[in-house]
């Protein structure tokens, strides 16, 4: 069983740091190399600078949204049907609920993208983000949460703000809908998933039994 991981540290740390160190090799550069300023002292501050600002604003976004079409295109030559994407800032899930399998991958592991069935999802739930109380009361995110293997918790946020709304709001009651429908075909994947499994399961001893009883007959015939 392959074990699901959310963030891939060496990725995470290199994202954010090898920018960082090209920068300071950079300014050390100028400093020793082109204290005068100048053409050089340009290419070894300022270009760095950018292209570092440039990675960190849509680096991983282009990277996550290039392995999220390889998700996809796995997901279709495995011979599954996407009957329901949803795109996620954080990560990307597709649902084939029919044959009960769910495809996954995460913007801070992007390189490894996950194919697994239904059934090891423990369970699923909407989040509405529901806080404070009277007149105060309301949301800034609302989102679905599943539990895969029972001990690992993915949240993918169908709605999220920098301010919080009121519960009644157009905003908050799309992205409950979003979350409760996602839910919805989350564990119907599920179920179906484990009756497929159950099946195979009552195939495979059903075999085992057909081949103890010709295995018997032969030792019956061979005794005579």
């Amino acid at each position: 069983m392959e074990k699901i991981q959310k963030i891939n540290i060496l990725y995470l740390l290199g994202y954010i740091f090898i920018p960082a160190i090209i920068c300071a090799l950079g300014y050390t550069l100028c400093y020793f190399c082109f204290r005068d300023g100048g053409t050089g002292a340009v290419l070894t501050t300022m270009v760095p600078t950018i292209a570092a600002v440039v990675w960190w604003i849509f680096g991983g976004s282009l990277i996550f949204k290039q392995k999220t079409k390889e998700l996809e295109k796995r997901f279709e030559a495995e011979g599954y049907r996407r009957n329901q994407t949803f795109y996620g800032r954080g990560q990307t899930v597709v649902l084939d609920v029919e044959k009960g399998m769910m495809g996954v991958v995460f913007f801070w592991n992007p390189f490894q993208n996950y194919i697994l069935p239904a059934s090891r999802i423990s369970r699923a739930w909407t989040d509405d983000g529901r806080g404070g109380a009277g007149f105060m009361e309301g949301s800034s995110r609302v989102s679905f949460i599943f539990t895969i293997d029972q001990k690992i918790d993915v949240r993918v946020n169908t709605f999220m703000s920098n301010q919080r709304w009121r519960m009644d709001d157009k905003r908050i009651l799309t992205g409950i809908s979003k979350a409760d429908l996602m839910v919805k075909n989350i564990e119907e994947a599920k179920k179906n998933s484990l009756a497929k499994g159950s099946s195979a399961e009552k195939s495979a001893k059903s075999d085992k039994t057909s081949d103890a009883a010709k295995a018997d007959k032969k030792s019956d015939k061979s005794s005579k």
